[in-house]
């Protein structure tokens, strides 16, 4: 029931930015823990991070801390990473997920289309 649609992905140079957006419909999203997960050619779709329904805690994989922001703004039901100093390894297609807890990781059940982000050298 729930949709979600990312945005904000594209090519960018070693040390550059980009924010990705997720859009969310057909739900109560303030209620939804939201999470962004990647995956890279020939990898497993890995976590990145996630936040809790208040915004009052945050959580990142180890390699992108201090690098990534994940927040939310529960009136416009979108969810946000920003990606600062992005680096070539952080070359994936990035998918926006809702799920019951933040650090539930397989339970996460809405997910995005992905969007592709590539970090060149």
């Amino acid at each position: 029931q729930v949709q979600l649609v990312e945005s904000g992905g594209g090519l960018v140079q070693a040390g550059g930015s980009l924010r990705l957006s997720c859009a969310a419909s057909g739900g109560t999203f303030s209620s939804y823990a939201m999470a962004w997960f990647r995956q890279a050619p020939g990898k497993e779709r890995g976590f990145v991070a996630a936040i809790t329904w208040s915004s009052s805690n945050t959580y990142y994989v180890d390699s992108v801390k201090g690098r990534f922001t994940i927040s939310r703004d529960n009136a416009k039901n979108t969810v946000y990473l920003q990606m600062n100093s992005l680096k070539p390894e952080d070359t994936a297609v990035y998918y926006c997920a809702a799920g019951p807890h933040p650090l539930a990781l397989r339970d996460y059940g809405y997910w995005g289309q992905g969007t592709q982000v590539t970090v060149s050298s």
